[in-house]
């Protein structure tokens, strides 16, 4: 009896466990530094009136918002940078063929992560509130959506649960160009939801901002 083998997808050599582990750890920790540092400074400067002085100030209210929204990007930039380059030189990570687009999809799952936590921070009555949802939230949608382990391991129900979580559609998308080495076009469905999810939370944040 004769076995015989083959990678999936486009790549030649079977990616490693790094690949898996790095991006997914990658993702969660977006998620989780996003949600809790970025969204509880903003409850804290409301609490503080900080906000309050901020409105005073002759500054539109659309323009503090895009602020407050890009300098939450910008966070989330630095730790996914700072996730690739330790991926790339201490654990071998390859992020494939696809690198502009790999970038392109962290991008969009930095703006949405953005987007949600600032959509939080302005429901929420204090800082304890946000912290707890903040945590609870990214681990059960980092378990559900595939980060801690390949979610072709789990039960079908939890396959197709992944297909509707934000966390679902960012690893999905690294283990299209990634894993298996596809080209931009695989994860172009992705990519839209994640970018429709980020403008509908933004335009929900900005909506509901409040400076006390």
């Amino acid at each position: 009896m004769k076995l015989d083998t083959k990678t999936a997808g486009k790549r030649k050599e079977p990616p490693t466990g790094f690949a898996q582990t790095v991006p997914g750890t990658m993702i969660m920790f977006t998620m989780m530094i996003l949600l809790t540092s970025g969204s509880i400074l903003l409850v804290n400067e409301r609490r503080e009136g900080l906000l309050r002085r901020l409105a005073s100030a002759p500054i539109s209210r659309g323009s503090i918002i895009l602020g407050k929204w890009a300098s939450r990007v910008a966070l989330g930039l630095v730790q996914i940078t700072f996730a690739m380059v330790i991926g790339v030189f201490a654990f071998g990570v390859d992020w494939g063929s696809a690198l502009p687009m790999v970038a392109v999809i962290l991008l969009a799952w930095a703006c949405f992560n953005a987007s949600l936590g600032l959509l939080l921070a302005n429901l929420v009555a204090n800082e304890n509130q946000m912290n707890a949802v903040a945590v609870i939230s990214s681990l059960v949608l980092a378990a559900l959506g595939g980060c801690w382990w390949p979610i072709e391991i789990t039960p079908g129900w939890m396959q197709d649960l992944a297909g509707f979580l934000p966390t679902g559609w960012a690893m999905s998308s690294m283990n299209q160009l990634v894993h298996f080495g596809n080209g931009p076009a695989s994860v172009l469905p992705q990519l839209a939801f994640l970018v429709l999810g980020a403008l509908a939370m933004g335009a929900a944040a900005a909506k509901r901002f409040r400076f006390e």
